[in-house]
Formats: structure tokens, C-alpha cells, sequence
């Protein structure tokens, strides 16, 4: 082996074993490194593969709030339940059965307008509607119903209390929260008040369900919520489940504007108010003064913080506060006076006192424990500890 050859050898083992002691030393780090990027890579990777429904009475929504359960069911049971993803899909699938299919319907957010509604009521042959709005009502022709109010806190069982079929044989149900409907229609599942969770008009073309309790995973399996659902929306071979969304709100629906959304008062006294307001800044701002500028570091005298606090203190009227203060920078120099120590107490302090000034220790123990309950007390009081402080410190 030559010198050069040697010599590349050598610097190739030198550089092999820093590079080996850096491993050994860091191989925990870089094994809990790698498990931790692996962990995220699989955790973003699943997340962009699968984009979970997470929709309120979606069929393919698996978690409670979910209706997965139900649809399945109805599956199984031979009805082909079909899910647009718009209003036009939602209508022509509706076309497409020549009026015979059943219209699930749960607009939650209202975006749906009055002739989209129409429309969609005039091609199903039967409409099921979830916890309707009275706008959603009245675009579907529903007979008359109307809503009620919403069920009382600790009503979550409901007997039928009617005589129509499904409802009837369904039986009990349970719901946690629901709203309530009335009018000239079949009214089941009474409260007190009046209003029923379930409604049907226009023999039964229009069915209105007042919770979405009644079809989600959660309680589907409670009493006689599945009998209920499965009867609803199982009596034809076709059911389009259909929840509205964001892009089917029509392009002549502008949400309100400023004008139309205050009340008729702001226009007479809104610039009033804007002029109070101008007026009120252009005062109170006058009376500080143009900003003054300093250079950094700015040094405040302690005679001038202590003025400050104290005018803290008397704009707040903190009598107790200021008080306390006094006696208790009065006690720190007397006590500095007569050389006694941190744990020295107050007796101590007042009979040093007393001995000096000859005044008897009840009265130094009264000058030091009284706390005036008014702005002029407090003067007098801060006089007296002044003029027993300089007794003290005489020579």
C-alpha cells in the first residue's frame, strides 16, 4: 500500500468514527424522531384519503348525530335510497319516478327558497320534512301546520295520542330535544301545550318529524323511534334523502342588508349619535393636550410617583388603602429608628416609642391602630403620625 493510499485510509477512519459516536449518542432522539414523523405522515395520509361525513342526518354519517343506521335498514329492506348533492340533482331524480318517490328533507340552515320548495313538493309523491322553519311550512303548502314551540325540558318520551297508522304502531318515542307543530292536519305526540313532534297534512302527502332524534344512530334503537322512521320513509320503493347545502341557495336570495336589518329609530337618530360622538372625542381629546415626546429612558422622580398614587387614592376615595399605606411606612422608619429588627412587632415598636417620647404606650398603640373613615380624618390622622414620627426621631 502506498503513502497516498495509507493516508486515505486513515482520513476515512477518522471520519467514520465521529460520525459513528454521533449516532450512538443521539440514537434514542432519532428513533423517537422517526416514529413521530411516521405517526403524522399516516395520520395526514388517512386524512386526505377519506373525507368523513360529518353531516347532521346523513346516511353515510356513522357517528350518533349521523342517520347511517336507518338507511341501511331501509336498504336491506329493498328501498334504493339515493343522496343528491344539489337542488337540480335532488329534482331530477324526483322527475325521474314520475311522482312516487318519497322527498326526505332536512333544510336546517334555510337555504332553500320558497319556489325551489315548491317545486320539489309538486314532484314527490310524499314529502318527509325535519324540524321545518314556518317559511319552510308555508313554501310547502302543508295544510295549515304551523309551528308551536319546542318540547319542555324532561318530555324526552311521547305517547302517539292519535289514530294514524304509523305513529300508532310505532308507539312511545324518545327524543332529547324537538320542536313542537300544530294546525289543521293529524297531530301525534302531544305536550301539554298543544303542539305535537309529529304532524301530517294533505293526506299525508306532507309529513312533518319536529326532531332529528327520531332518525339518528344515537337513538334509533330507543322505544319506538326506528318503527317510526322505517314506516315514514318506507312506504315507497324510492327515497331521496336530500340536505340542502351552501351552493343551492338561489342567486336572487341576498342576505339583508345594514338598512334593512336596523330598525326604522337609526335613521333619525343614527347621525345624531355619530355627531355626540365626534363632538365627544374632539372634547376629550383636547383637554389632555398634543402628545410630548421623550427620549428613552424616562426618569421619574420618587416624590412624583408617590404624588401620583396619592392622587389615585383620592380620586377612588381607597381611604383604607391609603391608610394602610401610611402606617405602614411610618412603622418601617421608626422601627429603622430604634435599630429593631425584621421580627419586631408592633408592641415592641410602641413601647420603644413611648419611652422615647414620654407619651403614655395607650395612646402611641391608638395614634398607630385608628383608621379614619373620611378624606379629612385621614389628613389629620397622617398629620399626628408625622408629628409622633418626628418626637420620636429627635435626638
Amino acid at each position: 500500500m502506498t503513502a497516498l493510499e495509507q493516508q486515505a485510509a486513515h482520513t476515512d477512519a477518522g471520519d467514520a468514527a465521529p460520525r459513528q459516536s454521533f449516532l450512538r449518542r443521539h440514537l434514542v432522539w432519532i428513533v423517537i424522531g422517526s416514529i413521530v414523523a411516521l405517526t403524522l405522515a399516516y395520520v395526514i395520509i388517512s386524512r386526505l384519503a377519506s373525507d368523513p361525513d360529518e353531516r347532521v342526518l346523513s346516511p353515510g354519517n356513522p357517528a350518533p348525530a349521523g342517520a347511517m343506521a336507518v338507511a341501511e335498514i331501509l336498504r336491506t329492506q329493498g328501498v334504493d335510497v339515493s343522496e343528491p348533492g344539489s337542488f337540480e340533482e335532488a329534482l331530477a331524480m324526483l322527475d325521474a319516478k314520475d311522482g312516487t318517490a318519497t322527498l326526505l328533507l332536512y333544510d336546517r340552515n334555510g337555504y332553500l327558497g320558497d319556489e325551489q320548495l315548491r317545486r320539489l313538493r309538486g314532484a314527490a309523491g310524499r314529502t318527509v320534512v325535519v324540524s321545518p322553519a314556518r317559511r319552510t311550512l308555508r313554501a310547502l303548502d302543508s295544510g295549515g301546520l304551523r309551528n308551536a314551540g319546542v318540547v319542555p325540558e324532561g318530555k324526552g318520551v311521547l305517547e302517539p295520542g292519535c289514530e294514524v297508522d304509523d305513529p300508532r304502531i310505532a308507539g312511545n318515542v324518545s327524543v332529547k330535544k324537538g320542536q313542537l307543530y300544530t294546525g289543521d292536519g293529524n297531530i301525534c305526540y302531544r305536550v301539554e301545550t298543544g303542539g305535537g313532534l309529529y304532524a301530517a297534512a294533505g293526506n299525508g302527502r306532507v309529513v312533518v318529524l319536529g326532531s332529528p332524534d327520531l332518525l339518528s344512530n344515537d337513538l334509533l334503537d330507543d322505544r319506538g323511534n326506528a318503527a317510526l322512521a322505517l314506516r315514514t320513509l318506507g312506504t315507497s320503493p324510492d327515497l331521496v334523502w336530500y340536505l340542502p347545502g351552501l351552493g343551492d341557495v338561489p342567486p336572487d336570495r341576498n342576505p339583508a342588508t345594514l338598512d334593512e336589518l336596523a330598525p326604522p329609530w337609526v335613521a333619525f337618530l343614527g347621525p345624531w349619535l355619530l355627531l355626540i360622538a365626534v363632538l365627544a372625542v374632539l372634547w376629550r381629546g383636547r383637554r389632555l393636550g398634543p402628545l410630548v415626546f421623550e427620549p428613552l429612558p424616562v426618569v421619574v422622580k420618587a416624590a412624583e410617583t408617590a404624588e401620583g398614587r396619592a392622587r389615585l387614592y383620592q380620586d377612588s376615595r381607597a381611604l383604607d388603602r391609603a391608610a394602610a399605606n401610611l402606617h405602614a411606612g411610618t412603622a418601617v422608619r421608626l422601627a429603622r429608628v430604634f435599630r429593631l429588627g425584621p421580627e419586631a412587632g408592633i408592641g415592641a415598636l410602641v413601647d420603644a416609642v413611648s419611652r422615647k417620647t414620654g407619651r403614655p404606650p395607650v395612646e402611641v398603640r391608638n395614634i398607630f391602630d385608628h383608621r379614619p373613615d373620611s378624606q379629612s380624618g385621614l389628613v389629620q390622622w397622617a398629620q399626628t403620625l408625622e408629628q409622633l414620627e418626628q418626637e420620636a426621631s429627635a435626638r
